[in-house]
């Protein structure tokens, strides 16, 4: 019966839907209203703007400069846009007259400035001379409606000239709501407009703007006014820029785990899998650290230009769900502290010098403007009784010696995930806390991957390199790899003392026996990155033409998207293969019991998981692979959960067995 029941809400869902399709379809019509635009020329007169609505087809509205011309109607009022045509320049050239619009950003706002625009749809694919149409899914409305045309960052000249033969809206009017604005790929789309436009040329002074996040296929928004700026060291210096963003509110953006108003747009630009966070710390998620940052694939647009596809990230700082340490006051000393081996630590205003080893480090928290003397005084100090202790006499003695100062847990976890990646640069830059009335540092979260997975020149092709290295962890190699101040030095020093090594081996069996990480495990991430990322990264590498360039320290020129991701691929199953040699893995399956022999069954139907014949008590867990938490609690016989289509990992825990398997929604 509750079947029957179910399945004639899904007819009367169906029905309404195609109904309202079919209204829909039946009110539009072609838009008509005030003719707005900019042009860079400075020709505030420019009456070539109404040649792009005059139904001529040998007329055009013309655009010169790299980026910021644009066109549009005020519609009077609030109109549901449901499509779009434009016609090309058709005389002289028009097929390369007809690429230049590619990229072009058509908007809908409700502010004459278009601060509140949000992306209708993206010119994917060199448009036809001719018409072309494109449809737009949408019920909100919008008053204003404007077609960008795309940047060209040329960095010699103005760019060439491009241009509009005719441009007309289709809809009808309404206000509308936003339960379901477009996207433009399969992505969520983050949409950024700051006052008057302005550029975003600083990491330190931050410009005010509006943003709207629109996800879950177009059925989730979320907008909110922030401050941006530049952000990254290295990533700054590249043409694709990283973002810093501080929302006016603190919120859970788009269901992520932790509350907050800073958050990050990782830009990605040397890695052209795109993938290379997302790959590290799903595996640092596997071995259970205790903070790995989401890394969600976004689509960027700024100021109606689109910038590609980034990562959207925690911003590392203390609080609930992110490094969680206690917030302190002026009055505390001993705790919590969030410090920073940092390469780059001469540029931060709070810094000091490790005595032993010459590491740098800088302090992230408390912050800059709230940290007492005292309390600079006391981390610093604090750091160099675990250096000081490393290079001591007595620094295997496990209650006196290096161990007292730093969390073996954490430290090991971390080293796995950069020697599992491969990552060159892991020890240039690595985040510490220290807990109130704790010794201990504890290390982590992990962080910036763009190097890792075979994509650095000084180290390719790194398992050749490592058999020439005497089979040496890539960490404490002599060249190659970076590292702050001395801390191979320190790394090697700690590696002589057997127990370490001996913690490591017992680590990685633990999750190699739960199947948490394989070859296969771990190669079906990226096949569903792959999936994933297969549109967005079309768009990214037009607006982004560098897959047949060396950038950044790319070591070979694979030529596409599918070669780089086979990269990655290929460079995860051999050193997965060398981490079983290195640490003498020898398989004990006995160890874990399969789900079959607790007779857990899971299935979905309609986007809902089902997990069935639970033991009581179970803890349950399911993420995906871009680190979303669905589902983390105990339960006592089954569990529903709503969930869109992608695939989850599910970790179930009882008293006496615990495995994770993969399942896919569809």
């Amino acid at each position: 019966m509750s079947k029957m029941i179910h399945n004639l809400k899904l007819i009367l869902i169906l029905c309404f839907l195609y109904c309202s399709e079919v209204f829909s379809l039946g009110l539009s019509q072609e838009l008509s209203g005030s003719i707005i635009f900019y042009d860079q020329s400075n020709q505030p007169n420019n009456f070539s703007a109404a040649k792009a609505f005059d139904n001529d087809l040998d007329t055009y509205f013309k655009s010169d400069g790299t980026f910021g011309n644009w066109l549009g109607l005020d519609l009077g009022s609030p109109h549901i846009i449901t499509s779009v045509d434009f016609y090309c320049r058709r005389d002289n050239k028009p097929e390369e007259y007809a690429a230049r619009l590619e990229l072009g950003i058509f908007e809908g706002a409700n502010s004459p400035d278009f601060g509140d625009a949000i992306a209708l749809a993206i010119i994917s694919s060199p448009p036809i001379p001719g018409k072309n149409t494109i449809n737009i899914s949408t019920s909100k409305g919008f008053r204003y409606v404007r077609f960008l045309f795309p940047s060209e960052d040329k960095p010699s000249g103005n760019g060439l000239s491009k241009y509009m033969g005719e441009l007309k809206f289709f809809g009808y009017q309404g206000i509308g709501n936003s339960t379901k604005l477009p996207t433009l790929t399969n992505l969520p789309t983050v949409n950024i407009h700051t006052v008057n436009s302005e550029n975003i040329t600083s990491k330190e002074v931050y410009i005010k703007g509006i943003v709207s996040f629109v996800y879950d296929d177009g059925t989730k928004f979320y907008t909110d006014s922030l401050q941006i700026r530049g952000r990254g060291n290295n990533s700054w210096t590249h043409p694709k820029k990283p973002y810093r963003m501080k929302l006016f509110n603190s919120v859970k953006l788009m269901g992520l785990p932790a509350k907050g108003k800073n958050w990050t747009l990782i830009n990605n630009y040397g890695d052209k899998t795109l993938m290379r966070n997302i790959l590290a710390f799903d595996f640092a998620r596997r071995l259970e650290m205790t903070y790995v940052s989401p890394a969600i694939a976004v689509d960027v647009v700024l100021n109606g230009d689109y910038k590609g596809c980034y990562q959207l990230c925690d911003h590392i700082d203390v609080r609930k769900n992110r490094v969680d340490i206690e917030e302190m006051t002026p009055f505390d000393l001993t705790g919590g502290y969030l410090v920073e081996i940092d390469a780059y630590a001469s540029g931060e205003p709070k810094r000091f010098t490790s005595n032993q080893y010459g590491i740098p480090v800088s302090i992230k928290y408390p912050d800059d403007d709230e940290i007492t003397p005292a309390q600079e005084t006391y981390i610093a100090a604090h750091f160099n009784k675990l250096t000081n202790s490393v290079s001591a006499s007595n620094y295997k003695d496990p209650y006196n010696g290096y161990q007292k100062y730093i969390d073996m847990e954490s430290f090991l976890r971390h080293f796995l995930v950069s020697e599992f990646s491969g990552n060159t640069d892991s020890y240039w830059s690595v985040r510490m806390a220290k807990k109130k009335d704790d010794d201990k540092f504890y290390v982590g979260p992990v962080w910036d991957f763009d190097l890792a997975f075979e994509n650095d020149h000084r180290t390719y092709p790194i398992m050749q390199s490592t058999q020439n290295r005497g089979n040496e962890w890539m960490s404490m190699w002599d060249g190659g790899t970076s590292a702050a101040g001395n801390t191979k030095g320190m790394l090697r020093r700690m590696f002589t003392d057997a127990t370490v090594t001996q913690k490591l081996q017992a680590l990685y069996a633990n999750y190699r026996d739960k199947n948490y990480i394989s070859k296969i495990v771990m190669e079906s991430v990226a096949d569903s990155c792959e999936n994933l990322l297969m549109n967005s990264q079309s768009l990214n590498f037009k607006r982004w033409p560098i897959m047949l360039s060396k950038v950044h320290e790319n070591p070979v020129i694979y030529g596409s998207y599918t070669a780089e991701v086979d990269n990655v691929r290929n460079f995860i199953n051999q050193r997965i293969d060398w981490l079983d040699t290195k640490l003498n893995y020898i398989p004990n399956n006995s160890a874990f019991n399969s789900p079959s022999n607790i007779d857990v069954s899971i299935r979905s139907n309609n986007n809902i998981m089902y997990i069935s014949n639970l033991s009581e008590n179970s803890f349950v867990t399911i993420v995906d692979l871009l680190g979303v938490v669905y589902l983390n609690d105990r339960y006592d016989s089954n569990v529903e959960v709503s969930l869109k289509s992608g695939i989850y990992i599910v970790s179930i825990k009882t008293d006496t067995n615990e495995f994770v398997v993969k399942h896919i929604i569809r």
